[in-house]
């Protein structure tokens, strides 16, 4: 008889009084094996939203391709709304053989699959659509497990570095695979394949080097009525910490979406860059600010561990950015906007380092966390569609003939969301 390599892979289980196992604690190999899966699914994800599914729009109805995007990512975010933390709910729930969190992984992988194929083959938006779909569902599948590995993995004061890995693994994962979609440009199946098909080989091996503990029937949730309904709902007068942590993190986030969302547009009317030269300076501004978040995140998440202290971090994170912010909508110049976005990327960096850490401090089920991760990642993502909304009333403040578009009052906004994100912080009292 056989045996799959899944089979053989570590299931830890509950002792014999249904008490969970003590934090396994494991070893670097580990986080190598974490990032890998997370920096593929951000490079599945991002590169198809900020590029390839652009390139495919056009392909089939290039008239109309604007359109076409907005119908597709429109879709694609309302599923991953509801995604994220359904399937949390699902595998908080899961009990088989191969643990709560190692089958979400691979239906991450799957989804990635179907997804990139789903976008070659696309002859129509509602193909484009179905493909987008299940592109999205894949990454909020893929990161339900492995941000939910963290509290599953590490006790509270090791978990810094893993939260930085993932905090930071959608930039990350945007410039590595714009970098590698400009490799093989303009070859559009290659473009979306290989980032693809990186994120599926991240999530099987991650699936198997994870020990996924294997929930026992006993220890399984209640699930019913009431438990469905707080599958999208933290209620916060029962959970005020994880609340305050929640609307902290949309506000900064919403800082992080002005800038990333529109600073294409900025450079191409305020420091007139040629449409055909914006990518590349696109390109390389978010290639500073992610070196930059890489470094001082990496310093940030052991010094937090080390110090036993996640808000001061958060707090300094954010008043950084802040600045960041408004050197950017000081920017004279593009050398001036690249030291702007060094600046963002130092504050973001410190965030994504801790805050993750922090979440997972305030769980209002730390037996059960990836439901409540998945909500938290909604703190994230959402900014991504509030942004776009209010940005036309934003860019119109004290917009004139000769300056339209009032670029500075935008990356203000962002500045001023991200400080009072820092301040929601401090009414947090599980957690230094």
């Amino acid at each position: 008889m056989t045996t799959s390599p899944l089979d053989s892979a570590t299931v830890l289980t509950a002792d014999d009084s249904g008490a969970p196992p003590a934090w396994p604690n494991p070893r670097r190999g580990f986080l190598f094996f974490l990032g890998f899966a997370a920096i593929g699914a951000g490079m599945a994800s991002l590169v198809p939203a900020v590029l390839t599914l652009s390139l495919k729009a056009s392909q089939i109805d290039a008239a109309n391709a604007t359109t076409v995007l907005s119908v597709v990512v429109g879709v694609g975010s309302v599923f991953s709304l509801v995604a994220f933390p359904a399937l949390g709910r699902l595998s908080d729930r899961t009990t088989g053989r191969f643990g709560r969190r190692r089958p979400f992984l691979l239906l991450g992988g799957l989804l990635f699959a179907l997804g990139a194929a789903g976008i070659v083959a696309a002859s129509n938006t509602a193909m484009l659509v179905v493909a987008n779909v299940l592109t999205a569902v894949g990454y909020s599948s893929a990161a339900v497990a492995f941000t939910a590995a963290i509290p599953d993995q590490f006790a509270p004061d090791r978990r810094g570095p893993a939260s930085a890995l993932v905090g930071l693994s959608l930039p990350v994962g945007a410039v590595t695979g714009l970098f590698i979609a400009q490799l093989v440009a303009p070859n559009l199946t290659a473009m979306v394949l290989i980032p693809a098909g990186i994120a599926v080989l991240g999530a099987v091996l991650f699936a198997l080097r994870l020990s996924d503990r294997r929930l026992s029937a006993a220890e399984r949730p209640h699930f019913g009525w009431s438990q469905f309904l707080t599958t999208f709902w933290v209620d916060p007068r029962r959970a005020p910490n994880y609340a305050w942590a929640w609307w902290s993190r949309l506000l900064l986030f919403l800082g992080v979406a002005a800038i990333q969302a529109y600073q294409a547009f900025y450079l191409i009317m305020v420091l007139h860059f040629a449409p055909q030269e914006v990518a590349q300076a696109v390109f390389l501004s978010t290639l500073v600010l992610t070196v930059a978040a890489l470094v001082c995140a990496s310093v940030a998440g052991k010094l937090s561990d080390r110090i036993g202290r996640r808000k001061p971090f958060v707090v300094v994170a954010a008043a950084i950015f802040a600045v960041g912010l408004t050197l950017a909508s000081l920017a004279g110049s593009f050398p001036a906007f690249l030291v702007a976005m060094g600046v963002v990327g130092v504050g973001q960096g410190v965030y994504m380092a801790v805050d993750i850490a922090l979440v997972t401090q305030v769980l209002p089920d730390p037996d059960n966390p990836a439901k409540d991760l998945g909500i938290m990642n909604l703190a994230s993502t959402l900014p991504g569609t509030i942004v776009p909304t209010v940005a036309p009333a934003v860019l119109a403040i004290g917009a004139t003939a000769a300056s339209p578009q009032n670029f500075t009052a935008l990356f203000l906004f962002g500045a001023i969301a991200g400080l009072l994100g820092a301040v929601l912080i401090l009414p947090i009292r599980k957690v230094r």
